[in-house]
Protein backbone atom coordinates (compact mmCIF):
# COMPACT_ATOMS: atom_id res chain seq x y z
CA UNK A 1 0.00 0.00 0.00
CA UNK A 2 1.03 3.65 -0.40
CA UNK A 3 2.88 5.92 1.85
CA UNK A 4 1.31 8.73 2.52
CA UNK A 5 2.65 11.79 4.43
CA UNK A 6 0.22 14.23 5.85
CA UNK A 7 0.35 17.90 7.32
CA UNK A 8 -1.72 20.45 8.62
CA UNK A 9 -1.94 24.06 8.57
CA UNK A 10 -4.10 26.73 10.96
CA UNK A 11 -7.03 26.21 13.17
CA UNK A 12 -8.32 23.55 15.83
CA UNK A 13 -11.27 22.90 13.32
CA UNK A 14 -8.42 21.83 10.26
CA UNK A 15 -6.71 19.58 12.98
CA UNK A 16 -10.08 18.11 13.77
CA UNK A 17 -10.54 17.53 10.15
CA UNK A 18 -6.95 16.00 9.50
CA UNK A 19 -7.32 13.90 12.36
CA UNK A 20 -10.35 12.49 10.22
CA UNK A 21 -8.70 11.92 7.23
CA UNK A 22 -5.94 10.51 8.42
CA UNK A 23 -8.12 7.84 10.14
CA UNK A 24 -9.41 7.07 6.87
CA UNK A 25 -6.28 6.44 5.29
CA UNK A 26 -5.59 4.05 8.03
CA UNK A 27 -8.43 2.15 7.82
CA UNK A 28 -8.07 1.81 4.10
CA UNK A 29 -4.68 0.33 4.67
CA UNK A 30 -2.27 3.15 3.75
CA UNK A 31 1.30 3.87 5.60
CA UNK A 32 1.22 6.66 7.40
CA UNK A 33 4.90 8.19 7.21
CA UNK A 34 6.25 11.52 9.01
CA UNK A 35 5.89 14.65 6.81
CA UNK A 36 10.19 14.96 6.50
CA UNK A 37 10.22 11.66 4.43
CA UNK A 38 10.00 10.72 1.27
CA UNK A 39 5.75 9.42 0.61
CA UNK A 40 3.99 8.48 -2.25
CA UNK A 41 1.37 11.11 -1.49
CA UNK A 42 1.63 14.38 0.36
CA UNK A 43 -1.54 15.48 1.57
CA UNK A 44 -1.70 19.66 2.77
CA UNK A 45 -4.36 20.91 4.92
CA UNK A 46 -4.16 24.72 3.96
CA UNK A 47 -4.55 27.63 5.53
CA UNK A 48 -5.90 31.00 4.19
CA UNK A 49 -6.97 33.04 6.90
CA UNK A 50 -3.68 36.00 5.83
CA UNK A 51 -1.73 36.52 2.96
CA UNK A 52 0.95 35.23 5.26
CA UNK A 53 -1.16 31.55 6.02
CA UNK A 54 -1.55 31.35 1.77
CA UNK A 55 2.18 31.83 1.23
CA UNK A 56 3.08 29.12 4.01
CA UNK A 57 0.30 26.78 2.13
CA UNK A 58 2.32 27.31 -1.23
CA UNK A 59 5.34 26.65 0.69
CA UNK A 60 4.33 23.69 1.99
CA UNK A 61 2.92 22.25 -1.64
CA UNK A 62 6.48 23.00 -2.76
CA UNK A 63 8.43 21.59 0.13
CA UNK A 64 6.47 17.92 -0.40
CA UNK A 65 6.45 18.08 -4.31
CA UNK A 66 10.75 19.01 -3.84
CA UNK A 67 10.98 15.45 -1.36
CA UNK A 68 9.16 13.52 -4.50
CA UNK A 69 8.66 15.27 -7.58
CA UNK A 70 6.87 12.15 -8.75
CA UNK A 71 4.66 11.94 -5.53
CA UNK A 72 0.61 13.34 -5.48
CA UNK A 73 0.54 16.05 -3.72
CA UNK A 74 -2.87 16.71 -2.58
CA UNK A 75 -4.12 20.62 -1.39
CA UNK A 76 -7.11 20.17 0.91
CA UNK A 77 -9.06 22.61 2.52
CA UNK A 78 -8.88 26.58 2.50
CA UNK A 79 -5.94 27.81 0.33
CA UNK A 80 -7.94 26.09 -2.68
CA UNK A 81 -11.25 26.94 -1.81
CA UNK A 82 -10.74 30.54 -1.75
CA UNK A 83 -7.75 30.58 -4.60
CA UNK A 84 -9.61 29.42 -7.41
CA UNK A 85 -7.68 29.73 -10.85
CA UNK A 86 -4.73 31.16 -9.22
CA UNK A 87 -4.95 28.32 -6.78
CA UNK A 88 -5.05 25.55 -9.32
CA UNK A 89 -2.03 26.85 -11.35
CA UNK A 90 0.17 26.15 -9.12
CA UNK A 91 2.58 23.45 -10.19
CA UNK A 92 2.78 22.13 -6.61
CA UNK A 93 -0.50 20.65 -6.48
CA UNK A 94 -1.75 17.40 -8.20
CA UNK A 95 -4.94 17.12 -6.89
CA UNK A 96 -6.99 19.66 -4.82
CA UNK A 97 -9.98 18.77 -2.31
CA UNK A 98 -11.81 21.75 -0.72
CA UNK A 99 -13.83 22.11 2.19
CA UNK A 100 -16.92 19.82 2.33
CA UNK A 101 -15.27 17.43 0.20
CA UNK A 102 -12.65 16.34 2.97
CA UNK A 103 -14.98 13.37 3.98
CA UNK A 104 -14.61 12.15 0.59
CA UNK A 105 -10.59 12.11 0.47
CA UNK A 106 -10.25 8.41 -0.05
CA UNK A 107 -12.42 7.94 -3.50
CA UNK A 108 -11.34 11.24 -4.31
CA UNK A 109 -7.88 9.95 -3.90
CA UNK A 110 -8.29 6.61 -5.73
CA UNK A 111 -10.19 7.75 -8.32
CA UNK A 112 -7.05 10.07 -9.05
CA UNK A 113 -4.80 7.58 -8.48
CA UNK A 114 -6.29 5.00 -11.11
CA UNK A 115 -6.65 7.59 -13.63
CA UNK A 116 -3.06 8.39 -13.40
CA UNK A 117 -1.92 4.82 -13.66
CA UNK A 118 -3.84 4.50 -16.74
CA UNK A 119 -1.85 7.61 -18.18
CA UNK A 120 -4.56 10.55 -17.67
CA UNK A 121 -1.66 12.52 -15.25
CA UNK A 122 -2.70 15.38 -17.33
CA UNK A 123 -6.34 15.55 -15.90
CA UNK A 124 -8.31 18.24 -14.24
CA UNK A 125 -6.95 18.94 -10.34
CA UNK A 126 -10.46 19.51 -9.28
CA UNK A 127 -11.72 16.08 -11.21
CA UNK A 128 -13.89 18.37 -13.61
CA UNK A 129 -15.05 20.29 -10.55
CA UNK A 130 -16.09 17.86 -8.50
CA UNK A 131 -13.36 18.14 -5.68
CA UNK A 132 -13.93 21.43 -4.99
CA UNK A 133 -17.50 22.81 -5.02
CA UNK A 134 -19.19 26.71 -4.21
CA UNK A 135 -20.11 26.04 -0.79
CA UNK A 136 -21.70 29.62 -0.40
CA UNK A 137 -25.10 28.37 -0.31
CA UNK A 138 -24.58 24.71 0.94
CA UNK A 139 -26.91 23.46 4.15
CA UNK A 140 -24.85 20.29 4.26
CA UNK A 141 -22.64 19.98 7.32
CA UNK A 142 -19.60 17.60 6.58
CA UNK A 143 -20.10 14.66 8.46
CA UNK A 144 -17.29 12.55 10.08
CA UNK A 145 -16.79 10.50 13.35
CA UNK A 146 -13.37 10.38 14.80
CA UNK A 147 -12.63 7.60 17.44
CA UNK A 148 -9.01 8.87 18.27
CA UNK A 149 -7.23 12.38 17.84
CA UNK A 150 -3.88 13.76 17.84
CA UNK A 151 -3.93 14.90 21.60
CA UNK A 152 -3.93 11.77 23.12
CA UNK A 153 -5.71 12.96 26.54
CA UNK A 154 -8.02 15.88 25.16
CA UNK A 155 -10.68 15.59 22.24
CA UNK A 156 -11.49 18.43 20.39
CA UNK A 157 -15.34 18.02 18.90
CA UNK A 158 -16.19 19.85 15.36
CA UNK A 159 -19.96 20.75 16.24
CA UNK A 160 -20.41 23.47 13.14
CA UNK A 161 -18.85 24.77 10.29
CA UNK A 162 -19.46 28.37 8.14
CA UNK A 163 -19.65 31.58 9.81
CA UNK A 164 -22.42 34.20 8.62
CA UNK A 165 -20.27 37.53 10.83
CA UNK A 166 -18.04 39.27 7.68
CA UNK A 167 -15.79 40.69 9.86
CA UNK A 168 -14.24 43.24 7.49
CA UNK A 169 -10.51 41.57 7.69
CA UNK A 170 -11.89 38.38 7.46
CA UNK A 171 -12.18 35.41 4.34
CA UNK A 172 -13.51 32.95 6.04
CA UNK A 173 -17.11 33.22 5.67
CA UNK A 174 -16.03 32.80 1.68
CA UNK A 175 -13.43 29.36 2.63
CA UNK A 176 -15.80 28.18 5.01
CA UNK A 177 -19.16 29.02 3.65
CA UNK A 178 -22.05 29.87 6.05
CA UNK A 179 -23.13 28.45 9.38
CA UNK A 180 -24.21 24.51 9.30
CA UNK A 181 -24.50 22.62 12.76
CA UNK A 182 -24.24 19.60 13.61
CA UNK A 183 -26.35 17.28 14.89
CA UNK A 184 -26.88 16.70 18.65
CA UNK A 185 -27.24 12.95 18.30
CA UNK A 186 -23.98 12.72 16.11
CA UNK A 187 -21.79 15.15 18.27
CA UNK A 188 -22.92 12.54 21.23
CA UNK A 189 -22.34 9.40 19.57
CA UNK A 190 -18.79 10.65 18.62
CA UNK A 191 -18.19 11.86 22.36
CA UNK A 192 -19.17 8.28 23.91
CA UNK A 193 -16.62 7.01 20.89
CA UNK A 194 -14.33 9.26 22.82
CA UNK A 195 -14.89 8.34 26.31
CA UNK A 196 -14.90 4.91 25.53
CA UNK A 197 -10.87 4.90 24.24
CA UNK A 198 -9.91 6.95 27.29
CA UNK A 199 -10.43 10.79 26.25
CA UNK A 200 -11.31 12.64 29.53
CA UNK A 201 -11.36 15.69 27.88
CA UNK A 202 -13.49 17.50 25.56
CA UNK A 203 -13.41 20.22 23.45
CA UNK A 204 -16.12 22.25 21.44
CA UNK A 205 -14.76 23.66 18.78
CA UNK A 206 -15.84 25.42 15.60
CA UNK A 207 -15.49 28.06 13.07
CA UNK A 208 -18.12 29.83 14.98
CA UNK A 209 -19.38 28.11 17.60
CA UNK A 210 -21.76 30.59 18.60
CA UNK A 211 -23.92 30.08 16.07
CA UNK A 212 -24.45 26.35 16.75
CA UNK A 213 -27.89 25.39 16.08
CA UNK A 214 -28.89 29.04 14.23
CA UNK A 215 -29.57 26.97 11.15
CA UNK A 216 -31.41 24.56 12.90
CA UNK A 217 -34.11 26.91 14.14
CA UNK A 218 -34.17 28.04 10.69
CA UNK A 219 -32.21 31.28 11.47
CA UNK A 220 -29.42 32.83 9.37
CA UNK A 221 -28.14 35.35 11.12
CA UNK A 222 -27.84 37.39 14.80
CA UNK A 223 -28.10 41.55 14.49
CA UNK A 224 -26.31 43.81 16.20
CA UNK A 225 -27.39 44.75 19.64
CA UNK A 226 -29.15 41.33 19.99
CA UNK A 227 -27.57 37.99 21.94
CA UNK A 228 -26.99 34.61 20.11
CA UNK A 229 -29.67 32.24 21.54
CA UNK A 230 -27.94 29.75 23.85
CA UNK A 231 -30.62 27.35 24.37
CA UNK A 232 -29.05 24.90 21.71
CA UNK A 233 -25.38 25.13 22.88
CA UNK A 234 -26.58 24.53 26.37
CA UNK A 235 -28.26 21.65 26.05
CA UNK A 236 -25.55 19.92 24.07
CA UNK A 237 -23.25 20.53 26.78
CA UNK A 238 -25.72 19.58 29.12
CA UNK A 239 -26.13 15.82 27.51
CA UNK A 240 -22.44 15.92 27.38
CA UNK A 241 -22.11 16.55 31.35
CA UNK A 242 -23.93 13.09 31.22
CA UNK A 243 -21.47 11.42 29.10
CA UNK A 244 -19.77 8.25 31.50
CA UNK A 245 -16.30 8.85 31.52
CA UNK A 246 -16.02 12.33 29.94
CA UNK A 247 -14.40 14.51 33.33
CA UNK A 248 -14.20 18.02 31.12
CA UNK A 249 -15.90 19.98 28.82
CA UNK A 250 -14.01 22.65 27.42
CA UNK A 251 -15.19 25.55 25.06
CA UNK A 252 -13.71 27.28 21.87
CA UNK A 253 -13.35 30.69 21.21
CA UNK A 254 -16.78 32.22 21.73
CA UNK A 255 -18.75 35.79 20.42
CA UNK A 256 -18.89 37.60 23.09
CA UNK A 257 -23.38 38.47 22.73
CA UNK A 258 -23.81 34.69 23.25
CA UNK A 259 -22.97 35.31 26.92
CA UNK A 260 -25.54 36.27 28.81
CA UNK A 261 -27.13 35.48 32.33
CA UNK A 262 -29.08 32.57 31.19
CA UNK A 263 -26.05 30.90 29.67
CA UNK A 264 -23.87 31.43 32.77
CA UNK A 265 -26.20 30.16 35.53
CA UNK A 266 -26.14 27.05 33.55
CA UNK A 267 -23.41 26.18 32.87
CA UNK A 268 -22.33 27.34 36.76
CA UNK A 269 -24.24 24.31 37.66
CA UNK A 270 -22.22 21.88 35.51
CA UNK A 271 -19.34 20.15 37.59
CA UNK A 272 -17.60 18.89 34.52
CA UNK A 273 -17.58 22.81 32.76
CA UNK A 274 -14.09 24.24 32.79
CA UNK A 275 -14.50 28.10 33.60
CA UNK A 276 -12.29 29.14 30.64
CA UNK A 277 -13.62 31.83 28.41
CA UNK A 278 -12.71 32.73 25.33
CA UNK A 279 -14.21 35.84 24.05
CA UNK A 280 -12.50 37.14 20.93
CA UNK A 281 -12.63 40.95 21.48
CA UNK A 282 -9.65 42.36 18.34
CA UNK A 283 -10.06 45.93 19.65
CA UNK A 284 -11.39 48.02 22.67
CA UNK A 285 -11.80 51.32 20.77
CA UNK A 286 -15.52 51.41 19.90
CA UNK A 287 -14.99 53.56 16.22
CA UNK A 288 -12.22 50.34 15.28
CA UNK A 289 -14.91 47.97 15.72
CA UNK A 290 -17.37 49.67 13.80
CA UNK A 291 -14.72 49.05 11.01
CA UNK A 292 -14.05 45.57 11.90
CA UNK A 293 -17.58 44.91 11.42
CA UNK A 294 -17.50 43.39 14.74
CA UNK A 295 -21.47 43.80 15.99
CA UNK A 296 -20.85 44.89 19.55
CA UNK A 297 -19.08 47.93 21.48
CA UNK A 298 -16.40 48.00 23.77
CA UNK A 299 -18.81 48.05 26.60
CA UNK A 300 -21.18 45.71 25.99
CA UNK A 301 -18.13 42.99 26.04
CA UNK A 302 -17.44 44.08 29.40
CA UNK A 303 -20.85 43.79 30.88
CA UNK A 304 -20.18 39.80 29.46
CA UNK A 305 -17.19 39.49 31.14
CA UNK A 306 -18.38 41.03 34.38
CA UNK A 307 -21.80 38.40 33.99
CA UNK A 308 -18.96 35.16 34.05
CA UNK A 309 -17.69 36.95 37.13
CA UNK A 310 -20.60 37.14 38.73
CA UNK A 311 -21.25 33.52 38.44
CA UNK A 312 -17.52 31.99 38.43
CA UNK A 313 -14.51 32.48 40.95
CA UNK A 314 -12.59 34.25 38.79
CA UNK A 315 -13.06 32.57 35.37
CA UNK A 316 -10.59 32.40 33.16
CA UNK A 317 -11.33 34.87 30.46
CA UNK A 318 -8.46 35.11 27.31
CA UNK A 319 -8.70 37.21 24.00
CA UNK A 320 -7.52 38.31 20.96
CA UNK A 321 -6.38 41.26 19.82
CA UNK A 322 -5.52 42.74 16.42
CA UNK A 323 -3.61 46.22 16.36
CA UNK A 324 -2.55 48.53 13.33
CA UNK A 325 -6.07 47.81 12.22
CA UNK A 326 -6.20 49.75 8.95
CA UNK A 327 -6.80 53.45 10.37
CA UNK A 328 -6.39 52.44 13.97
CA UNK A 329 -4.57 56.08 15.44
CA UNK A 330 -2.46 56.25 18.33
CA UNK A 331 -5.45 57.69 20.08
CA UNK A 332 -7.82 54.91 19.55
CA UNK A 333 -4.58 52.08 19.94
CA UNK A 334 -4.62 53.91 23.33
CA UNK A 335 -8.09 53.44 24.11
CA UNK A 336 -7.87 49.85 23.38
CA UNK A 337 -4.92 49.50 25.65
CA UNK A 338 -7.00 50.86 28.63
CA UNK A 339 -10.11 48.43 27.53
CA UNK A 340 -7.48 45.86 28.18
CA UNK A 341 -6.00 47.04 31.55
CA UNK A 342 -9.82 46.98 32.64
CA UNK A 343 -10.76 43.90 31.73
CA UNK A 344 -8.13 41.90 33.29
CA UNK A 345 -7.11 39.17 31.00
CA UNK A 346 -5.63 35.72 32.33
CA UNK A 347 -4.17 35.86 28.38
CA UNK A 348 -4.15 37.65 25.12
CA UNK A 349 -3.37 36.36 21.78
CA UNK A 350 -1.96 39.62 19.90
CA UNK A 351 -1.44 40.02 16.38
CA UNK A 352 -0.51 42.38 13.85
CA UNK A 353 -3.41 43.61 11.61
CA UNK A 354 -2.53 40.90 8.52
CA UNK A 355 -3.48 41.88 5.55
CA UNK A 356 -5.77 39.58 3.27
CA UNK A 357 -6.80 40.29 0.01
CA UNK A 358 -10.45 39.88 -1.04
CA UNK A 359 -11.77 41.40 2.31
CA UNK A 360 -13.34 44.63 2.56
CA UNK A 361 -10.43 45.93 5.14
CA UNK A 362 -7.81 45.34 2.66
CA UNK A 363 -9.17 47.46 0.29
CA UNK A 364 -8.53 50.29 2.92
CA UNK A 365 -6.18 53.14 1.59
CA UNK A 366 -5.24 54.42 5.14
CA UNK A 367 -2.98 50.69 6.59
CA UNK A 368 -1.06 51.21 9.22
CA UNK A 369 2.55 50.92 8.55
CA UNK A 370 4.78 48.09 10.10
CA UNK A 371 6.79 49.77 12.14
CA UNK A 372 4.03 51.27 14.04
CA UNK A 373 2.14 47.66 14.21
CA UNK A 374 5.21 46.41 15.82
CA UNK A 375 5.51 48.82 18.31
CA UNK A 376 1.51 48.42 19.66
CA UNK A 377 2.56 44.90 19.59
CA UNK A 378 5.18 45.26 21.84
CA UNK A 379 3.42 47.37 24.10
CA UNK A 380 0.67 45.09 24.32
CA UNK A 381 2.84 41.54 25.25
CA UNK A 382 4.14 43.75 27.90
CA UNK A 383 0.29 44.09 29.37
CA UNK A 384 0.06 40.45 28.55
CA UNK A 385 2.87 38.59 30.65
CA UNK A 386 1.62 41.14 33.33
CA UNK A 387 -1.89 40.21 33.45
CA UNK A 388 -1.19 36.59 32.80
CA UNK A 389 1.20 36.23 35.72
CA UNK A 390 -1.17 38.05 38.21
CA UNK A 391 -3.97 35.60 37.30
CA UNK A 392 -2.06 32.29 37.83
CA UNK A 393 -0.51 34.41 41.13
CA UNK A 394 -4.23 34.62 42.34
CA UNK A 395 -4.34 30.46 42.00
CA UNK A 396 -1.09 29.42 44.30
CA UNK A 397 -2.32 27.67 47.06
CA UNK A 398 -6.13 27.20 46.15
CA UNK A 399 -7.45 23.74 45.53
CA UNK A 400 -7.07 22.98 41.82
CA UNK A 401 -7.86 19.12 39.63
CA UNK A 402 -5.01 18.76 37.04
CA UNK A 403 -5.34 17.10 33.72
CA UNK A 404 -1.55 15.47 33.20
CA UNK A 405 -1.08 15.16 29.20
CA UNK A 406 2.89 14.31 29.30
CA UNK A 407 6.31 14.15 30.98
CA UNK A 408 8.52 17.32 30.00
CA UNK A 409 11.97 18.16 31.19
CA UNK A 410 11.96 21.65 32.99
CA UNK A 411 15.45 23.12 33.88
CA UNK A 412 17.07 19.65 33.84
CA UNK A 413 13.92 17.83 36.19
CA UNK A 414 11.06 16.00 34.69
CA UNK A 415 7.97 16.66 35.31
CA UNK A 416 4.21 15.74 34.59
CA UNK A 417 2.66 18.61 33.44
CA UNK A 418 -1.19 18.81 32.33
CA UNK A 419 -3.46 21.53 32.87
CA UNK A 420 -5.98 23.06 35.33
CA UNK A 421 -9.70 23.66 34.49
CA UNK A 422 -8.80 27.23 33.87
CA UNK A 423 -5.99 25.85 31.66
CA UNK A 424 -3.53 26.83 33.80
CA UNK A 425 -0.28 25.02 32.93
CA UNK A 426 1.11 22.70 35.86
CA UNK A 427 4.16 20.53 36.80
CA UNK A 428 4.22 18.16 39.11
CA UNK A 429 7.73 16.50 40.30
CA UNK A 430 7.13 12.67 40.99
CA UNK A 431 8.46 9.10 39.83
CA UNK A 432 4.65 8.35 39.78
CA UNK A 433 2.93 7.72 35.51
CA UNK A 434 0.29 9.51 35.84
CA UNK A 435 -0.53 10.70 32.82
CA UNK A 436 -4.52 10.85 31.32
CA UNK A 437 -5.12 10.97 35.65
CA UNK A 438 -6.94 13.78 36.59
CA UNK A 439 -5.69 14.90 40.55
CA UNK A 440 -6.75 17.17 43.02
CA UNK A 441 -4.01 19.07 44.84
CA UNK A 442 -2.81 22.97 44.99
CA UNK A 443 0.16 25.36 43.44
CA UNK A 444 2.72 26.22 45.26
CA UNK A 445 5.12 28.62 43.44
CA UNK A 446 5.61 30.12 40.22
CA UNK A 447 8.43 27.19 38.38
CA UNK A 448 8.37 29.24 35.26
CA UNK A 449 6.60 32.39 33.83
CA UNK A 450 3.89 29.73 32.20
CA UNK A 451 4.31 27.04 34.50
CA UNK A 452 2.86 26.29 38.05
CA UNK A 453 4.68 24.11 40.18
CA UNK A 454 1.72 21.68 41.64
CA UNK A 455 1.59 19.55 44.73
CA UNK A 456 -0.65 16.77 45.46
CA UNK A 457 -3.20 16.85 48.01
Amino acid sequence: MKSVALHNLGCKVNGYEMDYMQQMLQEKGYKIVPFDEKADIYIINTCTVTNIADRKSRQMLHRAKKKNPDAVVVAVGCYVQTGGEQALLDEGIDLAVGNNKKKDLIPILEEFLAAREEGTADMDKTLEGRTVIDISHTCEYESMQLKRTAEHKRAYIKIQDGCNQFCSYCIIPYARGRVRSRQMEEILEEVRTLAGNGYKEVVLTGIHISSYGLDLDGRTNVGKGEDFPCDRLLALISEIQKTEGIERIRLGSLEPRIITGKLAEGLAKMDKFCPHFHLSLQSGCDSVLERMNRKYTAGEYYERVEILRSFFEDPAITTDVIVGFPGETEEEFAETERFLEKVGFYEMHVFKYSMRQGTVAAARKDQVPEDVKAARSDRLLVLEQKQSAAYRERHLHKETSILFEEEKEIDGKRYQVGHSKEYIRAAFETEEEVSGQILKGQFTQMLKPDILLFMKM
